[in-house]
């Protein structure tokens, strides 16, 4: 019953989240970088610009809105990505076995090994930084979790009788993997993506607090990178966007154990 009732507290905030986004460029049309404010408006002073400004006279409120934006679009993306990788490597290694799932498994291994965020860092500061440059990096780095959860549903399922006896009736493996693998492995598939995407929100948000997010777009960790500058006289430059990266990723997570105990009778209540 915990479950359930956090997984509608997560549904609702993040519904908000998207509300938020997709009103962006109405509520706020211009350019949510452009100095309209006094600098250091505190929340309220100004009921213009109710969230305040920051120090350089950005309006935070526009920032806000828009940055859901650029942190929902990475995060959708970039777990997109790493689904396509996964879902593919993870099927050939348990459909296929051995030397394929010996090699896929070894490469698996490597991208466990190295630490993901310095890779990304890496990747993304070899290229000119850009909301698709950050894509490709969080989506080729963070793919291993999923490619290991598919291929062990594989193993499970290659060798149950109804897959056997499409084999000897001439069904060829492409089809077999599609009409009977792959929709039989689609819950945890669907589990883990909202675990996905809300790593790499967190992981954009850290990009672009180390300036390495792309500088034409405003994006929450750009603004928690802005605003450090002024955490003694004006924390709520760090505040606002802070928190709403923690509950956009705290709804995805608890939505994705809301998911887990909803498709698996064995954890409900």
């Amino acid at each position: 019953m915990k479950t359930s009732l956090q997984g509608r507290a997560g549904a609702v905030i993040l519904l908000c989240v998207i509300l938020a986004a997709a009103l962006a460029p109405f509520l706020f049309p211009g350019d949510p970088q452009e100095m309209s404010a006094t600098p250091y408006l505190w929340p309220g002073d100004d009921w213009a610009h109710p969230l305040g400004s920051d120090l350089m006279g950005r309006d935070i409120a526009a920032g806000l809105l828009h940055g859901a934006r650029v942190s929902l679009l990475v995060g959708a993306s970039a777990a997109g990505l790493t689904l396509l990788i996964g879902v593919v490597l993870g099927t050939l290694a348990g459909y296929f076995g051995g030397w394929l799932d010996n090699l896929l498994m070894r490469l698996t291994d490597f991208f466990q090994i190295v630490p993901r965020f310095l890779l990304v860092i890496i990747l993304v500061s070899l290229l000119q930084p850009s909301i698709w440059v950050v894509v490709v990096a969080l989506g080729t780095t963070s793919w291993t979790h999923t490619a290991r959860v598919v291929r062990a549903q594989v193993l499970g399922l290659r060798n149950r009788e109804y897959i056997q006896a499409g084999l000897a009736a001439g069904m060829s493996h492409l089809r077999i993997i599609l009409r009977h693998i792959l929709p039989n492995a689609l819950t945890p598939i669907l589990v883990s993506t909202s675990i996905v995407v809300a790593g790499c929100i967190l992981a954009e948000s850290g990009l672009a607090f180390l300036g390495l997010g792309d500088p034409n777009a405003i994006s929450w960790g750009a603004m928690i990178g802005t605003g450090r500058e002024a955490i003694r006289t004006g924390w709520y430059m760090i505040a606002i966007p802070g928190v709403a990266v923690m509950l956009t990723v705290w709804s995805l997570n608890v939505l994705g154990d809301a998911l887990n105990q909803y498709f698996n009778p064995k954890l409900r209540d």
